[in-house]
């Protein structure tokens, strides 16, 4: 999606994060969640300074990696390299054994998996030197304001998860979807 891509790269921080993360060479790693869904819902409630991030998330998949604490170390190299950022790994291709799933078989299906639709995008530098944006649901309800509940999580989770965050309070033009799409 052209515009969270021009977005991004008006952000400096958020592009030296994705800098510093295609350094790693991540097998398929990308910045997701609210590395991403934040930016575009501060742009469309016109904020003139961003949402703080309590975390970036870093997502990769690689089926192969026999060292299930690996996230750890990727963690530290990140830390090393921008230790402003509360940096949280996690390797999407291990990820369904914690979440009581079948294996995913890509990044855009371990986030087909996460609670709401919206937050399940993703941003990574490719090699070539190209943002590239992705996403599981689309971008219609991203861009429409929406918090969408994933069906296939508990609804509780979601409503946990809207609460707990806080995200009506940071951006009052989001309405909650009731019921699955």
């Amino acid at each position: 999606m052209q515009t969270i891509i021009d977005w991004i790269q008006e952000d400096a921080l958020r592009m030296q994060a994705i800098k510093v993360v295609h350094s790693l060479k991540l097998p398929n790693g990308y910045l997701a969640a609210g590395f991403v869904r934040n930016l575009v819902w501060d742009r469309l409630h016109h904020k003139e300074n961003a949402t703080p991030l309590n975390d970036v998330d870093v997502i990769y998949f690689n089926e192969n990696e026999t060292d299930e604490r690996a996230y750890l170390s990727y963690e530290a190299k990140l830390n090393a390299l921008m230790p402003a950022l509360n940096w949280q790994v996690r390797n999407q291709a291990r990820m369904h054994t914690r979440n009581g799933d079948q294996p995913y078989q890509d990044i855009l299906d371990a986030m087909s998996f996460w609670p709401e639709q919206e937050t399940a995008v993703a941003v990574r530098l490719t090699d070539d030197g190209v943002l590239e944006c992705v996403s599981s649901f689309g971008f219609e309800s991203l861009f429409a304001l929406k918090i969408t509940p994933n069906p296939k999580r508990d609804i509780t989770l979601f409503h946990q998860r809207i609460h707990s965050k806080n995200w009506l309070s940071y951006w009052p033009k989001l309405t909650v979807e009731k019921s699955f799409e």
